[in-house]
């Protein structure tokens, strides 16, 4: 079957968010993805960051489809472990079988041999997709998926189970300039296509706004990080907040547990790309994420993500201590590197330094009331206060959530 009518399939089932990351089996689906009218494919820099997406996409009402090569069943095990089978947040990963039966490139070999174990290990259910019965087998995804709560896998061998469609004199395949279908967008149309998948008309990005930032390179936090999060709670209204895991979940809950807070228990480095996916389908509210400077170092990829889509409804709070808090207190990268001059070279429309409680207060103010991506990082002194762990538990979460987002 042609990718195409692969991706036809997927929207007949009620698919409406795709994301991933590349293979050259299922180059011929992409491209159809990336034309999409409604639900055009969101370029992930890695596996597990499209798992978060995914599991924003999600909680926001969506359905989501998560392309990956079986090499990044190996990245994503975390992410499928702590995230998605942990709070049940269904998806469809169409993962291609490189090295099935033993023929591939060495780099192959051992990871087709052993990923329907990993599926089995994880409890995922999974089918070999097979063109003549790709209808049912998608069917029995979407029921699976529903009745589990809880992601379905189809692998996809090699070869030609999805295979390119013969393309018009003169035009350039996929390997070379992509040929795209009238009103397909190009790499540099990204937010152009977040805009479409919004249900929204794009809008050209503003030029970054000059905003006011500590001038020094040494930044000298004056709060805790605990202070630091009642000032930016106290300026929130009924916007949901994704919350890193680790300490910044736990004083949180403390300052003012909401059925709008997404705590992370796990899966640590993924809550921007969780915020982002649910920013990109619910474009009309708000959508804020809590992170601490670990986790955006875990995964910075993200920014460059945040930056080339440009959701002018995402708002990114990093509280930075400089330390990995819940492990003793280790240093981390973010004593070198400004992270708030790496998110502004990664294309967020404002990017600022605060360490006073009126400079947080006036960052998050604005960022509220104008066009983002916005990035605020909140430089916080290592002090810890004593909180408890999240009481509630992960489909819990998971379910107020939701319907928190849903009814807003």
């Amino acid at each position: 079957m042609s990718g195409a009518e692969l991706a036809a399939l997927l929207d007949r089932h009620g698919f409406d968010f795709y994301t991933g990351v590349p293979c050259s089996l299922v180059e011929d689906l992409i491209v159809a993805l990336e034309c999409h009218p409604r639900a055009p494919w969101i370029p992930a820099v890695r596996e597990d960051v499209a798992v978060g997406l995914a599991a924003g996409a999600w909680l926001g009402g969506r359905r989501p489809v998560v392309v990956m090569q079986n090499s990044g069943l190996g990245t994503s095990l975390n992410a499928l472990a702590s995230l998605s089978l942990m709070y049940r947040l269904p998806a469809l990963l169409i993962v291609t079988w490189r090295g099935f039966g033993g023929h591939d490139a060495p780099e192959h070999l051992l990871m087709g041999e052993i990923s329907p174990v990993l599926l089995d290990l994880l409890g995922i259910p999974h089918q070999v997709l097979d063109h003549h019965d790709a209808d049912e087998q998608v069917a029995w995804a979407c029921r699976e998926m529903d009745a589990r709560e809880s992601p379905v896998a189809l692998l996809v061998p090699p070869p030609g189970v999805v295979a390119a469609e013969a393309e018009p004199a003169g035009a350039t395949g996929p390997r070379g300039t992509p040929a795209r279908a009238p009103g397909g967008w190009a790499p540099a149309g990204r937010a152009a296509a977040a805009a479409t998948l919004a249900g929204t008309s794009p809008v050209a990005s503003a030029p970054a706004a000059k905003t006011a930032s500590v001038a020094n390179d040494a930044l000298r936090p004056a709060i805790s990080r605990r202070d630091a999060l009642a000032v930016a709670i106290k300026e929130l209204g009924d916007e949901p907040v994704i919350h890193a895991n680790g300490y910044v979940c736990r004083e949180s809950f403390a300052i003012g547990d909401r059925p709008q807070n997404f705590y992370m228990i796990g899966s640590m480095g993924l809550a921007s790309a969780i915020g982002l996916g649910l920013a990109l389908v619910r474009p009309a509210q708000s959508c804020v994420v809590f992170d601490g400077d670990g986790n955006l170092l875990m995964s910075l990829g993200t920014l460059a993500m945040v930056g080339s889509l440009a959701p002018r409804n995402f708002i990114h709070l990093v509280f930075d201590n400089e330390v990995y808090g819940s492990t003793g207190g280790q240093r981390s990268l973010s004593r070198e590197v400004r992270l708030d001059r790496v998110a502004r070279s990664a294309g967020y429309r404002t990017a600022m330094a605060a360490t006073m409680p009126d400079e947080i207060a006036a960052a998050l103010r604005s960022a509220r009331v104008n066009p983002g991506p916005h990035f605020v990082l909140v430089k916080v002194t290592a002090t810890e206060s004593p909180a408890p762990r999240i009481p509630h538990t992960p489909p819990a979460i998971r379910d107020r959530f939701r319907q928190g987002v849903r009814t807003e």
